[in-house]
């Protein structure tokens, strides 16, 4: 599970018999304090995203370099020969499930993304209802 920013815009591939697959790059920030001298340090990791067929089609049209999402997935490590013979390998999450927390495409038309089944939830507003960006309940209720 990871939330963070779009690196670049998706970038996609498409397939004979209609398949296609989508990827992007995806930043997650760590902050935390240096205890020696008390300064706010900022890392980034970034990762590999791999959306396919109709989750893929969703993502490009509605996401842009610079929104934030939400991901779950499966991390996937693969290795190929190059052109010039060396070996390469990556490190990818194959994305399983995604929400959308902020779009600039969606925005702009002031409609709320609409795609049963695949995106969990779009129904974000900009004040969060008041609440802190990562609340969680205090008590759950069956």
């Amino acid at each position: 599970m990871l939330i963070g920013y779009l690196g670049e815009d998706v970038k996609m591939h498409y397939f004979d018999g209609g398949n296609c697959i989508g990827r992007f790059q995806l930043a997650t920030n760590e902050v935390y304090i240096n205890k020696t001298t008390n300064e706010k340090i900022t890392t980034t990791e970034w990762h590999n995203l791999v959306v396919r067929n109709k989750a893929a089609e969703l993502c490009e049209k509605y996401l842009s370099k610079g929104d934030k999402i939400y991901v779950e997935g499966r991390i996937k490590s693969r290795q190929w020969q190059a052109e010039d013979g060396s070996t390469k390998f990556t490190t990818e999450i194959q994305v399983t499930e995604f929400t959308f927390l902020s779009t600039k495409k969606g925005n702009e038309d002031n409609k709320p993304i609409q795609s049963p089944g695949i995106v969990k939830n779009t129904n974000f507003d900009a004040e969060n209802n008041g609440l802190p960006e990562n609340d969680l309940p205090s008590q759950l209720s069956n």
